[in-house]
């Protein structure tokens, strides 16, 4: 990684997970900010503009992470944004970005299910900031 360091957001109701990827992004040389829900989500970004953001789908409502992944995507076109969710497992619902009904709703530019590797998530996020 260059000597930039890059600030990750990360929005997840669990906070045993938060806390987990909070942790280990830290450990990757990462700055974190880690809130709990879609509202906090959206203060930070009116504030600050992050590198780029991990979205939990499902929080305050099932699609807070398509809302945040919208409302960041219009105010900050050009940060990537990663969401990661369970619902794959829970329900075999399942989500492709790049599938062309789904590019005029899902703003988000990356699915990942839970439960993923720490060094998984580096590399992919990596991939998203062209490290």
């Amino acid at each position: 990684m260059n000597s930039k360091k890059y600030t990750v957001l990360v929005a997840d109701d669990d906070p045993d997970y938060l806390f987990q990827v909070a942790y280990h992004l830290r450990q990757c040389g990462y700055q974190v900010m880690a809130v709990e829900s879609q509202a906090e989500a959206e203060h930070v970004f009116s504030k600050m503009r992050p590198d780029i953001a991990v979205f939990d789908l499902m929080m305050e409502s099932d699609d807070s992470g398509f809302i945040l992944s919208y409302k960041i995507k219009r105010k900050y076109p050009d940060v990537p944004v990663i969401i990661a969710t369970a619902v794959t497992a829970e329900t075999g619902m399942t989500f492709d970005v790049h599938a062309d009904e789904n590019t005029q709703w899902i703003n988000a530019d990356l699915f990942l299910d839970k439960g993923i590797r720490v060094d998984q998530l580096q590399r992919e996020i990596k991939k998203l900031l062209k490290l």
